[in-house]
């Protein structure tokens, strides 16, 4: 159900439209307010995010969704556009930089510093937010109390969207692309004034594809050590209520903070995919709002409501359910542990065997060999789903066609799993670059095969994503996949399929040459995390409704469109896999006449039986305007690679009305490494 709207609030709300925060080195941030009406005579605590993504347009409707309901709450509520995005001066670099954090402790020294504020600062914020307050908070500025991060990364190189398992992932074109043309959208000159042309240049003269430092660091080094709050959790003392959904992509940073982190912590896990709990997609939702200022009532107002009281974690475990390519609700159940580790947490072990099976005995050993083919993927769906679009994977019965699978008997009773499924394997590869896919699925009498869990391993990396080292070709070797993290429940009755390939494109850009595994059977195991049932489960306290306040007003002048496509040319064997983002369509703000429009059209793209094919092209537009005034911009992102180097071009066309602004074409040749 969607959320409630609330507009009665114990404090009554004004807004502080726009306001500046000056940094030490005279850059100003574009900043908006909101906070009880008395707060200058009854100050509050204030919960704060830091993003890029243009407080004005971008999240305006998201904002207002979030902020008016905290501060009708007893919170000044602030939140502020980075340098060089939106409004704020400056140039933005790249992502998640040591300016970036700076920043923000600059700000919360501010912020506590107001007169509506009483020097207790909390962070809150979704997939970059969430990123940065975690980041933020490793840095310990005296105020921040306490954090609630969302979609985000202890990792910023094993789980975010660049390097998956030590593999390229090629979403990071498309999100590079993305930012590349979000950092072309100029500022409001009823804000900033004449100088918006000013900065509007300096940005796409000075801010760069950020496809470039992502591609030139292919392995695990400081750049991607320096803000992975997993180099060091004891830098962390902030409280910190970790918070993500099963179809997330960032998911799995939540059970290892909840093991890592030293100070108080909660996580909570549900069905979601990249989206807020109260709003899904999917269903069920909750009351999230509510869950939050409980968490600030207990750490910036010292309220002892019992929150820490609770289980640390709270998770869905999913049903069965059909394979779909888009879902609107997944059945299941919650549940709670006290730790993590769970105490008292059991394993299955099945065996990978010489017949294909799946089996509490490992039985005598068999090399068995596979090879891949290069489309394997295309039904792998998007690698962080907003749920809005045909973006789960869908029915696996053809990849599982084009992988070597190995299947368990009907099951005799049911099984559910909470946490990380290890796939222990021994390998003999043709090759020394080679990667592997591992999936497991859940098969249904009729044949149905629904994805539970999955990862991919660059083999390279089998002992370290910081130091790979290539494989001897016919040398039998050792290598762990570790699943992503999920809570499911096996019925009786189905089967458990493993499936193995050498190729998952797009997720995964191929080996510079086509690659056959072999897999010994009887030394391969997975070992899976089973949860028994418990009493305390059934007792557990309902989350109360979804509740927010009034959206924004928008108009829509163009409804938006979205979908995901395949074309196969069965005249040259190429198949090109295509995702439309235009969700959002051609929008109005009455509150200030502002109108924005982005369009995405990835093309993922491979010819079967030559890796060295595949390509990946985003193009990307947007328009920014107000009555006469009108800007827009148009980018052009495309990656190729041969077996020695991957080859990119950006291109950026900039409008003021139908006169070009700005152009400029980037080029890249960046050498493969291990990849």
């Amino acid at each position: 159900m969607p959320p409630t709207v609330v507009t009665d609030f114990p404090r009554r709300v004004r807004t502080i439209e726009q306001t500046w925060i000056t940094l030490g080195d005279g850059i100003r941030l574009s900043a908006r307010v909101w906070l009880p009406e008395d707060a200058e005579q009854d100050p509050v605590p204030a919960i704060f995010e830091l993003l890029p993504y243009r407080l004005n347009d971008g999240t305006a409707l998201r904002d207002s969704r979030h902020f008016p309901y905290l501060a009708g709450h007893g919170y000044a509520c602030v939140r502020v556009d980075q340098r060089g995005t939106g409004e704020s001066d400056g140039l933005m670099l790249d992502e998640y930089l040591p300016q970036e954090q700076a920043d923000g402790c600059e700000v919360i020294e501010w912020i506590a510093a107001q007169p509506w504020c009483t020097g207790a600062v909390g962070m809150v914020g979704i997939s970059w937010s969430g990123f940065n307050s975690l980041q933020i908070a490793a840095y310990r500025p005296p105020a921040l109390k306490a954090i609630v991060t969302l979609c985000s990364t202890d990792d910023r190189y094993a789980d975010d969207v660049h390097y998956d398992g030590g593999c390229v992932s090629s979403d990071m074109v498309q999100w590079a692309a993305s930012m590349f043309m979000w950092n072309a959208r100029p500022p409001d000159p009823a804000i900033v004034g004449e100088r918006w042309r000013d900065m509007w240049i300096e940005r796409m003269e000075g801010a760069p594809s950020f496809i470039d430092p992502w591609m030139t660091h292919q392995r695990r080094d400081d750049y991607w050590k320096q803000g992975s709050v997993c180099e060091d959790f004891s830098r962390i003392d902030a409280a910190v209520y970790a918070v993500g959904g099963w179809a997330d992509g960032y998911t799995n940073a939540i059970p290892r903070m909840l093991e890592g982190l030293p100070g108080p912590r909660k996580g909570l896990i549900g069905p979601w995919a990249h989206a807020w709990p109260q709003a899904g997609p999917p269903q069920p939702t909750i009351g999230f709002l509510q869950e939050v200022i409980r968490w600030f009532d207990h750490w910036l107002k010292g309220e002892q409501n019992g929150i820490m009281d609770e289980p640390m974690l709270r998770a869905w475990i999913q049903e069965p359910l059909p394979p779909l390519t888009c879902y609107t609700e997944i059945p299941g159940r919650w549940v709670a542990e006290r730790a993590w580790p769970p105490a008292g947490a059991s394993q299955l072990v099945l065996h990978l065997t010489a017949g294909g099976g799946l089996a509490e005995a490992p039985g005598p050993e068999r090399r068995i060999d596979f090879s891949g083919l290069q489309v394997a993927g295309l039904d792998a769906g998007s690698w962080c789903p907003y749920g809005e679009v045909a973006d789960w994977p869908g029915d696996q019965r053809a990849m599982d066609g084009m992988s070597r699978c190995f299947e368990s008997e009907p099951l005799d009773e049911d099984i559910e799993i909470l946490g990380f499924t290890d796939v222990h394997l021994e390998l003999v590869s043709d090759r020394p670059d080679a990667l592997i896919s591992v999936r497991l699925c859940e098969v249904t009498p009729d044949g149905a095969s629904t994805l539970v869990t999955r990862a991919q391993l660059n083999l390279t990396h089998r002992d370290s994503d910081e130091h790979p080292q290539p494989l001897t070709p016919g040398e039998r070797f050792r290598a762990t996949v570790r699943l992503d993290a999920c809570g499911h429940r096996f019925a009786a009755g189905n089967r458990l399929r493993i499936g193995l390939s050498p190729t998952y494109w797009p997720w995964a850009w191929p080996s510079p040459e086509p690659v056959t595994l072999g897999v010994i059977a009887g030394a391969s195991r997975a070992v899976l995390p089973v949860r028994a049932r418990q009493p305390e489960d059934e007792a557990l306290p309902e989350f109360g409704p979804p509740e927010e306040s009034q959206r924004l007003e928008l108009v829509e002048l163009k409804p938006g469109a979205a979908g995901r496509s395949i074309r196969h040319d069965l005249s040259t064997g190429r198949v090109e896999l295509v995702y439309d983002w235009d969700v959002g369509g051609l929008w109005r703000m009455p509150s200030n006449g502002l109108e924005f429009e982005d369009v995405n059209t990835t093309t993922f793209s491979i010819s079967e039986g030559d890796p060295l094919s595949a390509r990946v092209v985003c193009r990307v537009d947007g328009t920014f305007g107000r009555g006469d005034w009108r800007t827009s911009a148009r980018t052009h992102t495309e990656m190729t690679a041969d077996a020695e180097a991957f080859h990119i071009t950006c291109r950026l066309e900039a409008f003021e009305g139908d006169d070009l602004a700005f152009e400029r074409t980037w080029t890249y040749d960046i050498p493969r490494d291990r990849v």
